[in-house]
Protein backbone atom coordinates (compact mmCIF):
# COMPACT_ATOMS: atom_id res chain seq x y z
CA UNK A 1 0.00 0.00 0.00
CA UNK A 2 2.87 2.35 0.75
CA UNK A 3 4.24 1.85 -2.74
CA UNK A 4 0.83 2.36 -4.34
CA UNK A 5 0.38 5.60 -2.40
CA UNK A 6 3.83 6.74 -3.52
CA UNK A 7 3.05 6.03 -7.18
CA UNK A 8 -0.43 7.58 -7.13
CA UNK A 9 -0.14 11.09 -8.67
CA UNK A 10 -3.42 12.14 -7.02
CA UNK A 11 -2.42 11.12 -3.50
CA UNK A 12 -2.20 13.87 -0.90
CA UNK A 13 1.39 14.57 0.20
CA UNK A 14 2.99 17.04 2.57
CA UNK A 15 6.24 17.21 0.60
CA UNK A 16 7.51 16.57 -2.91
CA UNK A 17 10.91 15.68 -4.29
CA UNK A 18 12.92 18.06 -6.43
CA UNK A 19 12.27 16.00 -9.57
CA UNK A 20 8.54 15.89 -8.83
CA UNK A 21 8.41 19.67 -8.46
CA UNK A 22 10.26 20.11 -11.76
CA UNK A 23 7.82 17.73 -13.46
CA UNK A 24 4.84 19.69 -12.17
CA UNK A 25 6.41 22.98 -13.26
CA UNK A 26 6.84 21.70 -16.81
CA UNK A 27 3.53 19.85 -17.22
CA UNK A 28 1.30 22.45 -15.57
CA UNK A 29 2.83 25.24 -17.66
CA UNK A 30 2.63 23.33 -20.95
CA UNK A 31 -0.94 22.10 -20.46
CA UNK A 32 -2.10 25.51 -19.21
CA UNK A 33 -0.65 27.20 -22.30
CA UNK A 34 -2.22 24.49 -24.48
CA UNK A 35 -5.59 25.18 -22.88
CA UNK A 36 -5.23 28.92 -23.48
CA UNK A 37 -4.04 28.56 -27.08
CA UNK A 38 -6.93 26.36 -28.23
CA UNK A 39 -9.45 28.53 -26.37
CA UNK A 40 -8.17 31.77 -27.88
CA UNK A 41 -7.58 30.34 -31.36
CA UNK A 42 -11.05 28.82 -31.69
CA UNK A 43 -12.67 31.93 -30.29
CA UNK A 44 -11.58 33.74 -33.45
CA UNK A 45 -11.11 30.90 -35.96
CA UNK A 46 -13.05 27.83 -36.97
CA UNK A 47 -11.38 24.48 -37.74
CA UNK A 48 -10.03 23.98 -41.26
CA UNK A 49 -9.64 20.23 -41.33
CA UNK A 50 -12.56 19.28 -43.54
CA UNK A 51 -15.04 18.38 -40.81
CA UNK A 52 -18.65 19.35 -41.45
CA UNK A 53 -20.46 21.83 -39.20
CA UNK A 54 -17.24 23.28 -37.90
CA UNK A 55 -17.60 26.64 -36.20
CA UNK A 56 -15.85 28.95 -33.77
CA UNK A 57 -16.64 28.39 -30.08
CA UNK A 58 -19.20 31.16 -29.88
CA UNK A 59 -20.40 30.35 -33.37
CA UNK A 60 -21.53 27.00 -32.02
CA UNK A 61 -23.12 28.74 -29.05
CA UNK A 62 -25.09 31.14 -31.27
CA UNK A 63 -26.07 28.52 -33.85
CA UNK A 64 -28.28 26.61 -31.39
CA UNK A 65 -31.12 28.43 -29.62
CA UNK A 66 -30.99 26.29 -26.49
CA UNK A 67 -32.20 27.04 -22.98
CA UNK A 68 -28.58 27.20 -21.80
CA UNK A 69 -27.04 29.36 -24.48
CA UNK A 70 -24.52 31.76 -22.92
CA UNK A 71 -23.74 35.40 -23.45
CA UNK A 72 -20.29 35.18 -25.00
CA UNK A 73 -19.04 38.49 -23.55
CA UNK A 74 -19.73 37.52 -19.93
CA UNK A 75 -18.46 33.96 -20.46
CA UNK A 76 -15.31 35.22 -22.17
CA UNK A 77 -14.55 37.61 -19.31
CA UNK A 78 -15.04 34.71 -16.90
CA UNK A 79 -12.44 32.67 -18.77
CA UNK A 80 -9.97 35.53 -19.14
CA UNK A 81 -10.04 36.13 -15.38
CA UNK A 82 -9.76 32.40 -14.72
CA UNK A 83 -6.73 32.01 -16.99
CA UNK A 84 -5.02 34.98 -15.30
CA UNK A 85 -5.66 33.52 -11.84
CA UNK A 86 -4.34 30.16 -13.03
CA UNK A 87 -1.18 31.93 -14.11
CA UNK A 88 -0.86 33.18 -10.53
CA UNK A 89 -1.26 29.63 -9.26
CA UNK A 90 1.48 28.36 -11.59
CA UNK A 91 3.76 31.15 -10.35
CA UNK A 92 3.56 29.60 -6.87
CA UNK A 93 5.24 26.47 -8.25
CA UNK A 94 8.30 28.66 -8.82
CA UNK A 95 8.08 30.28 -5.38
CA UNK A 96 10.93 30.17 -2.89
CA UNK A 97 8.42 29.27 -0.18
CA UNK A 98 8.55 25.49 0.22
CA UNK A 99 5.10 25.31 1.81
CA UNK A 100 3.50 27.15 -1.12
CA UNK A 101 5.32 24.95 -3.62
CA UNK A 102 4.15 21.77 -1.89
CA UNK A 103 0.57 23.04 -1.73
CA UNK A 104 0.63 23.91 -5.43
CA UNK A 105 2.10 20.51 -6.31
CA UNK A 106 -0.58 18.71 -4.32
CA UNK A 107 -3.27 19.71 -6.83
CA UNK A 108 -0.97 19.63 -9.86
CA UNK A 109 -2.14 16.27 -11.22
CA UNK A 110 -5.80 17.32 -11.17
CA UNK A 111 -4.93 20.66 -12.78
CA UNK A 112 -3.00 18.96 -15.58
CA UNK A 113 -5.91 16.58 -16.23
CA UNK A 114 -8.32 19.53 -16.21
CA UNK A 115 -6.27 21.31 -18.86
CA UNK A 116 -6.07 18.21 -21.07
CA UNK A 117 -9.81 17.55 -20.76
CA UNK A 118 -10.55 21.19 -21.58
CA UNK A 119 -8.30 20.95 -24.64
CA UNK A 120 -10.13 17.80 -25.79
CA UNK A 121 -13.52 19.40 -25.18
CA UNK A 122 -12.74 22.49 -27.25
CA UNK A 123 -11.30 20.45 -30.13
CA UNK A 124 -14.44 18.30 -30.24
CA UNK A 125 -16.95 21.09 -29.58
CA UNK A 126 -15.89 23.30 -32.47
CA UNK A 127 -16.11 20.26 -34.78
CA UNK A 128 -19.66 19.47 -33.63
CA UNK A 129 -18.77 16.20 -31.92
CA UNK A 130 -21.05 17.16 -29.04
CA UNK A 131 -21.52 13.64 -27.70
CA UNK A 132 -17.77 13.09 -27.29
CA UNK A 133 -17.39 16.64 -25.97
CA UNK A 134 -20.00 15.87 -23.31
CA UNK A 135 -18.05 12.79 -22.27
CA UNK A 136 -14.92 14.86 -21.60
CA UNK A 137 -16.93 17.46 -19.68
CA UNK A 138 -18.36 14.74 -17.44
CA UNK A 139 -14.92 13.17 -16.94
CA UNK A 140 -13.54 16.56 -15.98
CA UNK A 141 -16.46 17.13 -13.63
CA UNK A 142 -15.52 13.87 -11.88
CA UNK A 143 -11.86 14.92 -11.80
CA UNK A 144 -12.59 18.34 -10.30
CA UNK A 145 -15.22 17.04 -7.88
CA UNK A 146 -12.69 14.50 -6.62
CA UNK A 147 -10.19 17.30 -6.14
CA UNK A 148 -12.70 19.42 -4.23
CA UNK A 149 -13.93 16.77 -1.82
CA UNK A 150 -10.58 15.07 -1.24
CA UNK A 151 -8.63 18.30 -0.73
CA UNK A 152 -11.09 20.80 0.77
CA UNK A 153 -8.63 22.92 2.73
CA UNK A 154 -6.46 24.84 0.29
CA UNK A 155 -5.82 28.56 0.34
CA UNK A 156 -7.37 31.05 -2.04
CA UNK A 157 -4.46 31.13 -4.50
CA UNK A 158 -5.16 27.44 -5.22
CA UNK A 159 -8.87 27.14 -4.56
CA UNK A 160 -10.29 29.70 -6.98
CA UNK A 161 -8.15 29.12 -10.13
CA UNK A 162 -7.68 25.36 -9.81
CA UNK A 163 -10.79 24.12 -8.01
CA UNK A 164 -13.91 26.30 -7.81
CA UNK A 165 -13.47 28.30 -11.02
CA UNK A 166 -13.09 25.29 -13.35
CA UNK A 167 -15.63 23.22 -11.39
CA UNK A 168 -18.36 25.88 -11.62
CA UNK A 169 -17.76 26.22 -15.37
CA UNK A 170 -17.75 22.46 -15.90
CA UNK A 171 -21.06 22.05 -14.07
CA UNK A 172 -22.74 24.68 -16.25
CA UNK A 173 -21.00 23.37 -19.40
CA UNK A 174 -22.62 19.96 -18.88
CA UNK A 175 -25.97 21.66 -19.55
CA UNK A 176 -24.60 24.08 -22.14
CA UNK A 177 -23.15 21.39 -24.37
CA UNK A 178 -25.79 18.81 -23.39
CA UNK A 179 -28.60 21.10 -24.57
CA UNK A 180 -26.92 21.40 -27.96
CA UNK A 181 -26.37 17.66 -28.13
CA UNK A 182 -30.02 16.59 -27.74
CA UNK A 183 -32.33 16.34 -30.79
CA UNK A 184 -34.36 19.50 -31.51
CA UNK A 185 -32.61 21.65 -28.86
CA UNK A 186 -34.91 24.62 -29.56
CA UNK A 187 -38.18 22.67 -29.20
CA UNK A 188 -40.83 23.36 -26.56
CA UNK A 189 -39.98 20.13 -24.73
CA UNK A 190 -36.31 21.10 -24.57
CA UNK A 191 -37.25 24.55 -23.24
CA UNK A 192 -39.44 23.03 -20.52
CA UNK A 193 -36.64 20.72 -19.41
CA UNK A 194 -34.31 23.72 -19.48
CA UNK A 195 -36.72 25.61 -17.19
CA UNK A 196 -36.48 22.72 -14.74
CA UNK A 197 -32.78 21.87 -14.86
CA UNK A 198 -31.59 25.45 -14.53
CA UNK A 199 -32.61 25.33 -10.85
CA UNK A 200 -29.92 22.72 -10.24
CA UNK A 201 -27.41 25.58 -10.56
CA UNK A 202 -28.99 27.22 -7.51
CA UNK A 203 -29.07 23.97 -5.51
CA UNK A 204 -25.47 23.18 -6.45
CA UNK A 205 -24.24 26.65 -5.52
CA UNK A 206 -26.11 26.78 -2.21
CA UNK A 207 -24.69 23.39 -1.25
CA UNK A 208 -21.13 24.74 -1.36
CA UNK A 209 -22.08 28.04 0.25
CA UNK A 210 -23.91 26.41 3.17
CA UNK A 211 -21.74 23.34 3.74
CA UNK A 212 -18.29 24.74 2.96
CA UNK A 213 -18.91 28.50 3.22
CA UNK A 214 -17.40 28.63 -0.25
CA UNK A 215 -18.31 32.06 -1.54
CA UNK A 216 -16.16 31.61 -4.68
CA UNK A 217 -18.47 28.83 -5.93
CA UNK A 218 -21.47 31.04 -5.25
CA UNK A 219 -19.93 33.98 -7.09
CA UNK A 220 -18.72 31.89 -10.04
CA UNK A 221 -22.12 30.28 -10.55
CA UNK A 222 -23.88 33.65 -10.21
CA UNK A 223 -21.72 35.05 -13.03
CA UNK A 224 -22.47 32.06 -15.25
CA UNK A 225 -26.18 32.34 -14.41
CA UNK A 226 -25.99 35.96 -15.53
CA UNK A 227 -24.42 34.80 -18.81
CA UNK A 228 -27.40 32.48 -19.34
CA UNK A 229 -29.90 35.15 -18.32
CA UNK A 230 -28.56 37.86 -20.64
CA UNK A 231 -28.41 35.48 -23.60
CA UNK A 232 -31.94 34.17 -22.99
CA UNK A 233 -33.34 37.69 -22.56
CA UNK A 234 -32.07 38.82 -25.95
CA UNK A 235 -33.31 35.58 -27.50
CA UNK A 236 -36.88 35.89 -26.25
CA UNK A 237 -38.12 38.60 -23.88
CA UNK A 238 -41.33 36.79 -23.02
CA UNK A 239 -39.92 33.59 -21.54
CA UNK A 240 -39.25 31.98 -18.17
CA UNK A 241 -35.62 30.97 -18.68
CA UNK A 242 -34.02 34.40 -18.39
CA UNK A 243 -36.24 35.24 -15.40
CA UNK A 244 -35.19 32.03 -13.64
CA UNK A 245 -31.54 32.67 -14.49
CA UNK A 246 -31.58 36.16 -12.98
CA UNK A 247 -33.41 34.93 -9.87
CA UNK A 248 -30.74 32.25 -9.42
CA UNK A 249 -28.01 34.83 -9.98
CA UNK A 250 -29.52 37.17 -7.38
CA UNK A 251 -29.98 34.46 -4.72
CA UNK A 252 -26.44 33.13 -5.18
CA UNK A 253 -24.99 36.64 -5.14
CA UNK A 254 -26.78 37.56 -1.91
CA UNK A 255 -25.75 34.25 -0.29
CA UNK A 256 -22.18 34.85 -1.46
CA UNK A 257 -22.08 38.30 0.12
CA UNK A 258 -23.59 37.00 3.38
CA UNK A 259 -20.77 34.45 3.64
CA UNK A 260 -17.93 36.52 2.16
CA UNK A 261 -18.28 39.66 4.28
CA UNK A 262 -17.77 37.97 7.69
CA UNK A 263 -14.81 36.02 6.31
CA UNK A 264 -13.24 39.12 4.74
CA UNK A 265 -13.66 41.16 7.93
CA UNK A 266 -12.37 38.36 10.15
CA UNK A 267 -15.61 37.97 12.12
CA UNK A 268 -16.03 34.36 11.04
CA UNK A 269 -13.37 32.26 12.71
CA UNK A 270 -15.14 28.94 12.46
CA UNK A 271 -12.75 26.18 11.43
CA UNK A 272 -14.09 23.33 9.31
CA UNK A 273 -12.86 19.86 10.21
CA UNK A 274 -12.99 17.11 7.62
CA UNK A 275 -12.52 13.64 9.08
CA UNK A 276 -10.20 14.96 11.75
CA UNK A 277 -8.14 17.00 9.30
CA UNK A 278 -6.79 20.18 10.84
CA UNK A 279 -6.76 22.13 7.59
CA UNK A 280 -8.97 25.12 7.31
CA UNK A 281 -11.96 25.37 4.98
CA UNK A 282 -11.16 26.44 1.40
CA UNK A 283 -11.78 30.13 1.84
CA UNK A 284 -10.35 30.43 5.31
CA UNK A 285 -6.83 29.50 4.25
CA UNK A 286 -4.10 32.03 4.25
CA UNK A 287 -3.07 33.68 1.02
Amino acid sequence: MERIHHLNPFAKRDSHSKNTVITYKVLTTITWLLSIVVSVYYTFHKPHDGVWFRRKIWGQNDAYLTAFRLNHIIASIYWIVLFVLQGGYIAHLFSGNVERVNSACSVGSHFIINNLFHFAFVMLFVRSYFGWAELFIILNFINLSSLYFRHPGYARFIHEPVVSGPLAWTFVAIYWNGAIMVPHPDSLVARIFGNIFIWSILVYGLFFIIVYKDYTMGFNLSVLSAAIGVSQFFRQVIAFQWIFAFIIMAILLVATIVVAVPVATGRDTKIARVQGDTERAPLLGEN
